[in-house]
């Protein structure tokens, strides 16, 4: 349990971890909460008239000043620097606001196209029974759109998205397992052509699915060897679906037929091997395991992203692409949109963005309970010279740090530009 104690603002050093008993829009800091790291921060924190501060013995690296030797301690800033720093800090604190208010604008314009995105792929879905030509050219004007957006942004950011409701899991599903399989096939440098083929056999890869009852699929109890077995006939269903459409594209039919083969022959529903398994299959079979051990059906116990991303890279290094995991790795980060982390400041946050080209650096949402929520700052690592010391299950978290920052149950991403 945190330990913490009341000192005068003159008893502290560098190395106490701090919270100011005072509102966020008091002060120049970015939160209330922070470790010590020059004295200048020490002086600037007196001049605003903060008698007191709270200080976290846990988090910090060295204790608060006794009363005995306060009055010994030099003072190195003038006041002249003091008022300099403070005009920076305000003007950083500012820029941060900005930024921040641009970050959520551009969450909110990605948020929009993602919910466009599973609108279509509904409507598709609805079609694909009764007009499949028609769903067939609405998933390829989908396909299209995204791949255009993919190709043509220069550094790409992944966006973590909403909830989907329990009835859409299979919209949210196929179109995050499409989403992800076309940036892995970018970050491969494969060509447009293939980007979309992959894109669409991504998207209608669990169409058999909709041969199966939803009763049974959603079942809470544990299945029958008959109903396993029923429902690992789901890609040989899907593939007699799109047959009825015959603009459906002859080199995607593999995935939905294949992507639940492995490498080394223990896959189904036909056992495959190696090359018998093509590499947009290949590619598609990864992302779409990744998938589903963050949000399984039935029983099973969903894994965080950054469990998932260990899980397979531990265990299916004979079963899947080698080059497709390292990739996904590299496309996601060490800590994947949607990971509850620790931060080196002692703080709780959860992952919201991964700039592809500075994996270690995402942006990410944290908890200070003197902050509001909807003020919460979202915050760039990198900017902040602060790092992800580990990675947390959300159901770890004390319930007030969980409702504040609303782990999502399904991680679905999507992707926007980084303007910065």
């Amino acid at each position: 349990m945190s330990k913490s104690c009341k000192v005068k603002a003159s008893q502290l050093q560098v190395g106490n971890f701090v919270r100011l008993p005072v509102s966020w829009k008091e002060h120049p800091f970015l939160f209330n909460s922070f470790r010590l790291k020059e004295e200048a921060q020490i002086e600037l924190i007196k001049k605003l008239g903060i008698e007191y501060v709270f200080v976290d013995l846990n988090k910090s690296t060295a204790p608060p000043l006794t009363k005995e030797v306060t009055n010994d301690k030099t003072i190195k800033q003038t006041n002249e620097e003091i008022d300099a720093l403070q005009a920076e800090m305000d003007k950083n604190k500012l820029t941060r606001i900005e930024n921040l208010q641009k970050m959520r604008r551009d969450l909110q314009k990605t948020e929009q196209q993602f919910g466009r995105s599973v609108a279509m792929m509904r409507n598709l879905i609805t079609k694909l029974r009764n007009r499949p030509l028609n769903a067939i050219s609405d998933a390829k004007e989908l396909i299209s759109n995204i791949t255009e957006q993919l190709i043509n942004s220069e550094n790409l950011v992944l966006h973590l998205m909403s909830d989907a409701k329990d009835s859409e899991g299979i919209y949210y599903h196929s179109l995050n397992v499409a989403v992800l399989s076309m940036m892995v096939a970018k970050e491969l440098e494969w060509s447009r052509e293939e980007i979309e083929a992959v894109g669409i056999g991504a998207l209608f890869h669990d169409t058999g699915k909709l041969k199966i009852p939803s009763q049974l699929m959603r079942k809470k109890t544990p299945l029958t060897t008959p109903e396993i077995n029923f429902i690992k006939q789901h890609p040989a269903m899907g593939v007699e679906l799109l047959k009825l459409a015959d603009n459906f594209p002859e080199d995607a039919l593999p995935i939905v037929r294949d992507h639940h083969e492995y490498l080394d022959g223990t896959g189904y529903p036909n056992g495959l091997k190696g090359d018998q398994i093509t590499l947009p299959t290949q590619l598609v079979a990864a992302v779409n395991l990744y998938d589903q051990l963050c949000h399984p059906e039935g029983q099973q116990k969903a894994r965080t992203p950054y469990a998932a991303l260990g899980f397979l890279y531990k265990n299916y290094k004979e079963k899947l692409n080698h080059a497709t995991i390292g990739k996904l790795i590299k496309l996601l980060g060490v800590y994947p949109p949607g990971s509850v982390v620790e931060l080196s400041s002692g703080q709780f946050a959860m992952v919201m963005a991964v700039n592809l080209e500075k994996i270690l650096f995402p942006r990410i949402l944290v908890y200070d309970p003197l902050v509001p929520k909807d003020q919460a700052p979202i915050v760039d690592l990198e900017i902040e010279g602060l790092t992800i010391v580990k990675c947390i299950a959300p159901s770890a978290l004390p319930e007030k740090i969980h409702k504040y920052l609303s782990p999502r149950e399904r991680v679905s991403y999507y992707f926007g530009d980084n303007n910065k």
